[in-house]
């Protein structure tokens, strides 16, 4: 089932040459990267690196959103270490996600609360789920 967006609120917008031994840029400027591959030569970052900033991103932002409805505040140190792996699937390749996530100072059962509410809402959790593995780990 494919999700609709009820209204559009923002778009990026990219271009990339040269796939994973190439570049990207955004349109307005604000970001332009050398690509290569994971683990192999080269001096550029790889799609999989991107992914995890911006899932984590994402994430602290949907934490943020919903933590005046809990009644609680993200501490001002938190934060988010991803790892996004990539290997072989039956259908070619494929990445699963952990996100392991520091609230110092929250109650463990806060801090459970304000993730599992943040997963629920967070537009790249909503994107991944049930499409591959993904981990939220309080630490």
């Amino acid at each position: 089932m494919t999700t609709q967006l009820d209204k559009v609120l923002y778009t990026a917008k990219s271009h990339v040459t040269g796939g994973r031994e190439g570049e990207g840029r955004s349109s307005d400027g604000r970001i332009e990267v050398k690509l290569s591959s994971p683990g192999g030569p080269g001096n550029g970052t790889n799609p999989e690196q991107l992914f995890a900033i911006g899932y984590s991103a994402c994430f602290m932002g949907a934490m943020k959103a919903v933590a005046p409805k809990l009644k609680v505040t993200v501490p001002q140190d938190a934060a988010i270490d991803a790892e996004v792996d990539l290997g072989p699937t039956s259908l070619g390749y494929g990445i699963a996600a952990r996100l392991n996530i520091s609230l110092p100072g929250m109650e463990r059962a806060q801090a459970e609360q304000l993730v599992a509410e943040a997963h629920k809402v967070c537009p790249y959790s909503n994107a991944t789920r049930n499409n591959i593995d993904v981990q939220i780990n309080v630490v």
